[in-house]
């Protein structure tokens, strides 16, 4: 076990004779600093993005009708597009977004319900805030608790739809 202590003490006063304190901590910041910037590469992500942007899955946060929901989508969560999952009930008042859909070329008005009753879904949070208002604008505001307009009070919110209402003009 000598032998192992004394190649480590060769090995350790050679590499402090050769560098300083210095030279060191400026390897250090170096380090650091090359490894701060490397997120900032252009990799793979950008084209995944694209890729996705034109998802026809109905369970993609990319997808068409989600172009300003804020929620977990309720098609992750036992339900549909259009339909609430067991055990929830639909708000009776709604957030409304206007969103473009690729495949027809028009624009739709789409109704946000939320689904409400459970406990948060927790699977496929979407968050795209595109023509989204402030709070005071109620019903173009996807950051208010639209569960309040339940039946029953303080209902817990459980996740959302994405309903079209029709063709916007």
């Amino acid at each position: 076990m000598k032998w192992i202590d004394s190649i480590a003490e060769w090995s350790v006063r050679s590499l402090s004779r050769s560098t300083s304190r210095r030279s060191l901590l400026g390897a250090l910041g170096a380090m650091f600093l090359g490894a701060s910037a490397l997120p900032l590469l252009p990799v793979v992500r950008g084209a995944k993005a694209a890729e996705k942007e034109g998802s026809n899955d109905p369970s993609a946060c990319e997808y068409w009708r989600h172009c300003a929901i804020d929620g977990f989508l309720c098609s992750c969560c036992g339900g549909s597009e259009v339909a609430c999952p067991p055990g929830t009930e639909m708000s009776l008042v709604t957030w409304v977004g206007t969103c473009h859909n690729p495949e027809d070329g028009k624009d739709y008005a789409i109704s946000y319900n939320d689904c409400c009753g459970k406990s948060s879904c927790g699977r496929c949070l979407c968050n795209r805030n595109e023509r989204d208002t402030p709070l005071y604008v109620p019903f173009q505001s996807n950051d208010y608790n639209w569960c309040s307009g339940s039946s029953k009070a303080n209902i817990p919110y459980h996740c959302s739809t994405a309903r079209i209402v029709g063709e916007a003009k």
